[in-house]
């Protein structure tokens, strides 16, 4: 019976699929192009809630696609409607493209019984089907992956499109695709930065929402899969009527990210799917069992209930639906040679019929699991539903984004009330949620900017949200997010504004590459990449998302490269240890915060709303058998203030290593008092003795 999927072995085809409730399933085979049904076949059992059949001399090719025979009663959860032809959940190959049409809802569109209704029509010709899939093995990738330890990782958040899309020195036909993300020029940008993980937005094989497709447009960030084992079509160079030709397009984009030293961490999102609430289409899982692949409403088992904004919430609690989630990530990292993941809205994942549980089955499962207990795993820790703010309480080595430090931070460079005490917290990789349960700084990923919001210009540029281009009369996307246009909303050619505008990014992106935890940056950010305002531009496969290539900021570039060299070089600036709990201790490292007068920091100044510029002394330490030690003394002053503040400076030989503002050149430094510049991160360095 297992695995689950279908599998070409031993001399023909294994077919498993998983209903609790169906009375029966039937397999489904077509012609090549998937138009014309050739046969059906009624599969075995269920056995343990499996139903199973072999079909002997038959190999990779087959397409096929599955129906569903049961209780069509809404209002006990179950869906089942034998005249839609069914997606296979472990589909590794799709067919076809879809199109939204009215019979491909399990219920009549317009019926006075609304969703209790039953729609009759056959779906078949234009339903997505599976097809068999060549006989895998594991990965060259797989073998090969860097493995960067989570102390060392400096994440970049990128969308596969969006990178190269534009990117005049790439080969047209490559530009935008997978193949375009490994090209020679794209890994020389990374290198050239330092990263050493991609984080990719979603790449499984999503759908458009009919809202979206109703007004000719496209889901592009890819928040809405319906293939969990499929990489998107959409991405690839390869013709789309050739999937395998995309498996392996992006299996060697892996591999050659490998080769240089770059991980892959995929963004995946297993809190819901592409059938959306009750009046979605019946696609994959609604038609198999919809009572058990989904958290339906207690009240109104009718109703899907919605804790991700997306209309449905996968049932991460029930046993199968565990197995179906793990069985993709495993797929990803064992076939397609993946070094871990991002999962959206993961407090979903956690949750029971009692809200969310940093013990939940689904947390014990994966992170025992032999593959995938030792790949990078990073939570987007909130959801929409009640509770669903889970920042620094996720398990073991999940890592977690932070927001705090992207609101602190933002908050504090545009003197938007953000105090030094709440600032050196989240420089500190906010030791105030994560300094728990055995958790490190690193468990902190800290960022600026992201996909969904304001990029780092935009917030530089603009103090409200222009998202008309979405067409929602711009009522969609964040309101209220901090920003600041520094006098003039959008474009200008006041240098004095665009002066500014440039120290405050320059600072931020210090800020960010400088603190303790794990810094993640946007891309597209390091060359000065706006979206015009749009702050939620899920729905823009245009200009508007592609990195503009042309008009790149090379100088914001070399800045951001150099400040991640000056992070690797200094042991202290991505120290995986807590500070908080060693400071106390003799020969420990030692982190002091002063005022600018050289004064250590008391509880009342770190308060005081007059006073914003403070400095940070990180000292190494004086065992030997302590980490830092032999280190170079590190002074950190970040002054935030519309003008110089000057700092009182330790005795000793200090070479300034970092200016974000670039005014103090090649100052003398054998003084003890130095004139930081406004909006501005300076950093010196005092060799070991």
């Amino acid at each position: 019976m297992e695995p689950l999927g279908s599998h070409a072995r031993d001399g023909g085809v294994n077919f498993a699929v998983f209903s609790q409730h169906a009375q029966s399933v039937e397999l489904c085979l077509f012609d090549a192009p998937g138009e014309q049904e050739l046969q059906r076949h009624v599969l075995h059992g269920p056995h343990d809630g499996i139903f199973h059949a072999f079909l002997p001399q038959a190999g990779p090719g087959l397409v096929y696609g599955l129906r569903a025979h049961g209780r069509y009663e809404p209002h006990a959860g179950h869906r089942f409607n034998a005249h839609k032809l069914l997606l296979d959940p472990y589909a590794r190959e799709i067919v076809g493209r879809f199109e939204w049409r009215a019979e491909h809802h399990g219920y009549t569109l317009g019926h006075a019984d609304g969703t209790h209704s039953l729609d009759t029509r056959d779906n078949a010709r234009t339903a997505l089907k599976a097809r068999v899939a060549p006989s895998s093995s594991l990965a060259p990738a797989w073998f090969n992956a860097p493995r960067h330890a989570p102390g060392d990782l400096v994440l970049y958040e990128v969308h596969v499109k969006g990178f190269s899309k534009l990117n005049r020195d790439i080969p047209e036909a490559l530009r935008g695709t997978y193949a375009g993300l490994a090209h020679p020029v794209s890994i020389a940008h990374f290198k050239s930065l330092g990263v050493t993980t991609l984080s990719l937005l979603p790449v499984q094989y999503s759908i458009d929402e009919a809202a979206l497709a109703g007004k000719g447009m496209s889901n592009y960030w890819g928040y809405n899969t319906l293939g969990f084992f499929t990489p998107d079509p959409r991405w690839s160079s390869a013709p789309l009527a050739d999937p395998t030709a995309v498996v392996v397009e992006f299996r060697q984009m892996v591999e050659t990210l490998h080769h240089h030293g770059i991980e892959v961490v995929l963004d995946v999102v297993y809190n819901h799917t592409a059938e959306g609430n009750e009046q979605g289409p019946t696609l994959s899982f609604r038609g198999l069992d919809h009572a058990s692949y989904y958290l339906l409403d207690i009240e109104d088992r009718c109703r899907c209930q919605n804790l991700t904004g997306c209309g449905n919430t996968l049932y991460a609690a029930h046993p199968k639906v565990i197995q179906f989630v793990l069985d993709s990530l495993r797929y990803w990292v064992q076939e397609m040679g993946v070094d871990g993941f991002r999962f959206d809205l993961a407090p979903v994942l956690g949750r029971n019929r009692h809200g969310f549980d940093e013990h939940a089955a689904f947390f014990a499962a994966l992170r025992q699991d032999p593959v995938l207990g030792r790949v990078h795993l990073i939570a987007e820790p909130w959801d929409a539903g009640p509770n669903g703010y889970q920042v620094g309480r996720f398990p073991g080595r999940f890592l977690d984004w932070n927001d705090k430090f992207r609101d602190a931070v933002r908050g504090y460079w545009l003197r938007r009330g953000v105090d030094r005490g709440e600032f050196a917290k989240r420089l500190s990789a906010s030791s105030d949620l994560f300094n728990h349960n055995q958790r490190r700084p690193s468990a902190s990923v800290n960022f600026i900017s992201v996909h969904d919001g304001y990029t780092l210009h935009d917030l530089v540029s603009y103090s409200q949200k222009h998202n008309q281009a979405n067409g929602e009369d711009n009522r969609d996307g964040r309101d209220g997010e901090m920003s600041a246009n520094f006098g003039v909303e959008g474009p200008t050619e006041d240098l004095y504004i665009l002066g500014q505008r440039q120290r405050v990014r320059r600072a931020m992106l210090a800020t960010l590459l400088l603190s303790q935890g794990t810094p993640m940056l946007c891309a597209g950010d390091e060359i000065g990449n706006g979206q015009r305002g749009n702050n939620n531009a899920y729905c823009q496969d245009n200009a508007i998302t592609w990195l503009d290539w042309d008009g790149a900021d090379h100088a914001m570039h070399t800045f951001v490269g150099c400040v991640v060299a000056l992070r690797r070089a200094h042991a202290m600036l991505h120290f995986d240890e807590w500070y908080g709990s060693q400071v106390h201790q003799e020969g420990f490292p030692r982190r002091v915060w002063r005022k600018p007068s050289g004064e250590e920091m008391k509880v009342q100044d770190w308060h005081d709303p007059n006073h914003h510029a403070l400095a940070c002394e990180i000292v190494p330490a004086t065992d030997p058998q302590q980490p830092t030690y032999g280190a170079s003394r590190l002074w950190l002053a970040c002054n935030p203030e519309d003008s110089p503040v000057g700092f009182t400076l330790a005795q000793g030989n200090w070479t300034l290593a970092l200016d974000s503002s670039e005014v103090l050149g090649n100052v003398g430094l054998e003084q003890t008092f130095l004139l930081v510049p406004a909006h501005a991160v300076v950093v010196l360095v005092q060799a070991a003795a």
